[in-house]
């Protein structure tokens, strides 16, 4: 590597790549311009309605979920393509094709049936028979889709260079439920739910959930799937649960209308979705587009990248950055620790060591303001908080969670001897710095938002911005790149509007049962009237409905099961739901199932459990400054400035104690009893009080006089004997 990288950008170089999953196809000529053409007008339309022409809530939120099914699942195989496995597979086996007959034929009458309401503009009325049209739509929609997925996974079309004929009829079906839902809408307002829903809207309804969940599998795998199957069972089973797990039980009727409304699927989960997760995920596809990935993490390795252990602290900087704007842990992970997991491992680091560290610093993004992976608008959006409030009070956590990985790395490269990258290798500072104009578009954001504009128009205007200033780099942004940044920014959205609409289910069920609520008396009663106790359950919860969720998900989730219970223990509903928050994100790095350690692993080639483990220890300082705000308000930027200082100053000697603790290394290597005294001074500081501070700061003095032999063991054992 020559001197030239700062110049021709190679360090950050494929950090803004598009990212293929492993069951993503990749089509050609026609085929491939016309799913471009699809993720180009689904993107597209969000804008405009959100600052152009509104639509009604249930009709723009049904165009969001069907639109993302029909996408999701041309786009998105129900199986693996191996790297073995080549793009072009041949033809289609004869016997596949007369398989799928029986269920293509299905959903074609489903889908011309549900297209023909609008035709002549009779659909299923209040008048109508109970059973009226479920053998033209409503049998046909729900066994065709069974039928079409079922041949799906057990014959499964390996060419990834063309849409599967099962997906390109499955995709039929989300039309189908999509079109007769949205024409029924004015009447499902009232009947969805009651005694009064119609057979047809059970099997739209039906159709839709299956078809959600399909999506959530391929897309997110089988653990959010699972959770869900769990609720959906629970809503049937009830009547025969014990104690507060018990309620009288709902038919197929009530249960499914009533998912399908604004209580579930077209509920919270799918508002946001629609609004704020799809408005910023555009903005990172705007600043993807652009290189401004690139320029974050040449600027990363140019401030650290010649220090001790620099790539795992470039890691550290240019994934937060990163993470902060996509709001994905494990995305972000492939993206950027592609780059820096190598180098890492070049310098010194062992390969889950190197893994981890990507995965806690990828993770830690989301909890980074003033963006938080699109977090602080949802929190906002739930709690009715103002966002500049929520983003002011987000600010020292964040930096303590930083700075506790950095301490982390950073001992990590003593102990070890680690170096840096050579500096002829790594780009040249001063030129990046005339550079910082690609900050522009973060920076018109936050002024936007407090200068008080809405949510959307202060993203809309970033947006606006990140295409105008790449006019000012090589990589200027005409047509065709704007063209790319909204079909990019549709493929990046498919897995959290899968994902939302699955949590919309769980959502649905909460309200539906009343679980929620007396889930959250059933915390007061462990809990005792102890907050701390209360917090703890809801770490627990939180963690663990977060494994295999993206976090905005799991946090909208979270809040509705557990917050009401902690806000009505007292305590506050920032701090509650912060809490809530934060562990919700950290699910991503905690064992056992970790998605973004595992993607870190995957690409450091180590194992992805020891390194879950690990990237839980480099992240432990998240799992301890919930607790610290809890304590500390001021840490939210609640209290005197004299407070706010004094907190912020002893949290950051604890959470470097804990690090020294961790890595075991104190001024040079710590024994177990040096390793148990900074645990101690660690705590101590933490907590908040003077005393506290006073005996933690004291512990921390004599270990430092011990570590570097100014005091030595037998002078402190003097006039023992």
């Amino acid at each position: 590597m020559s001197a030239s990288t700062d110049s021709d950008g190679l360090l950050g170089k494929g950090v803004d790549d598009e990212i293929f999953t492993a069951n993503q196809r990749k089509p050609f000529g026609t085929t491939k311009l016309a799913l471009a053409a699809l993720c180009v007008l689904y993107t597209a339309f969000h804008i405009a309605v959100m600052n152009l022409y509104p639509l009604e809530t249930w009709t723009y939120r049904l165009i969001h979920v069907g639109g993302g099914l029909v996408i999701g699942f041309l786009l998105f195989s129900s199986t693996l393509f191996s790297a073995a496995t080549p793009d072009r597979a041949g033809t289609r086996s004869t016997l596949r094709m007369a398989l799928l007959a029986p269920g293509a034929l299905a959903v074609t009458l489903a889908f011309a049936q549900a297209a023909g309401f609008w035709l002549t503009g009779e659909g299923v009325g209040q008048a109508a028979g109970r059973t009226a049209f479920v053998w033209s739509f409503g049998w046909p929609l729900v066994g065709g889709s069974l039928w079409l997925i079922g041949v799906g996974w057990l014959m499964p079309d390996r060419d990834r260079s063309r849409i599967d004929m099962a997906d390109a009829f499955l995709a039929v079906a989300a039309v189908a439920v999509t079109l007769y839902i949205i024409f029924h809408a004015p009447l499902l307002r009232l009947r969805a739910g009651t005694g009064l829903a119609k057979d047809a809207d059970l099997f739209a309804a039906m159709a839709g959930v299956i078809l959600i969940l399909e999506l959530t599998r391929r897309m997110a795998g089988l653990a959010l799937v699972i959770i869900c199957g769990v609720f959906v069972a629970y809503s049937f089973v009830g009547p025969w649960l014990p104690g507060i797990l018990q309620h009288r039980g709902y038919t197929a009727s009530r249960f499914f209308t009533y998912i399908f409304t604004d209580q579930g699927i077209l509920g919270p989960t799918t508002a946001i979705s629609s609004t704020y997760i799809i408005l910023f995920v555009a903005f990172a596809a705007f600043l993807q587009a652009s290189r401004v990935g690139e320029y974050f993490v040449n600027f990363a390795f140019a401030a650290a990248g010649d220090k001790r252990g620099g790539p795992a602290k470039v890691a550290v900087f240019g994934s937060g950055l990163m993470g902060m704007i996509n709001g994905t842990s494990a995305g972000n992970v492939v993206a950027t620790g592609s780059l820096t997991i190598p180098l890492m491992k070049r310098v010194g680091y062992a390969p889950q060591t190197a893994a981890s560290v990507e995965a806690a610093a990828s993770s830690g993004g989301q909890i980074l303001p003033p963006i938080m992976g699109a977090g602080a608008f949802i929190m906002s959006e739930i709690t009715g908080i103002p966002y500049a409030e929520i983003v002011v009070a987000a600010i020292i956590p964040a930096i303590l969670y930083f700075l506790s990985v950095y301490f982390m790395v950073d001992l990590a490269a003593q102990k070890f001897g680690m170096k840096g990258l050579p500096h002829e290798e790594l780009p040249k500072f001063a030129k990046l710095a005339r550079q910082a104009f690609l900050f522009i578009p973060i920076i018109i954001l936050i002024g936007a938002l407090f200068a008080g504009y809405s949510v959307i128009r202060a993203g809309t205007l970033a947006m606006a911005a990140a295409a105008v200033v790449s006019w000012l780099t090589p990589y200027r942004m005409g047509v065709k790149e704007i063209l790319y940044a909204l079909e990019l920014s549709t493929k990046m959205s498919l897995q959290l509007v899968a994902v939302c609409a699955a949590a919309g289910i769980i959502v649905g069920v909460i309200a539906l049962t009343g679980i929620g609520t007396r889930f959250s008396s059933l915390l007061l009663g462990l809990a005792d009237q102890n907050q701390v106790v209360a917090l703890f359950f809801a770490m627990v919860v939180s963690i663990v409905l977060g494994m295999g969720m993206p976090t905005t998900a799991a946090y909208a989730v979270a809040a509705s099961v557990i917050a009401p219970g902690l806000i009505q223990m007292g305590i506050a509903p920032l701090t509650a739901h912060f809490f809530i928050f934060y562990f919700a994100v950290m699910s991503a790095i905690t064992p056992p199932v970790a998605l973004a350690a595992y993607a870190g692993a995957a690409i450091a080639q180590s194992d992805p459990m020891k390194t879950s483990v690990e990237s839980f220890k480099i992240g432990l300082a998240a799992f301890v400054v919930p607790f610290m705000f809890f304590s500390s308000p001021a840490l939210l930027m609640d209290g005197s400035w004299l407070e706010i200082a004094h907190v912020t100053i002893t949290a950051t000697f604890g959470v470097y104690m804990l690090a020294a603790c961790v890595q075991g290394w104190f001024f040079g290597a710590a024994g177990l009893l040096v390793r148990a005294g900074t645990l101690v001074a660690g705590l101590a500081m933490i907590e908040g009080g003077w005393a506290t501070d006073v005996v933690g700061l004291g512990i921390a003095l004599l270990l430092f006089l011990v570590q570097t032999r100014v005091v030595r063991p037998k002078h402190l054992a003097r006039g023992l004997d």
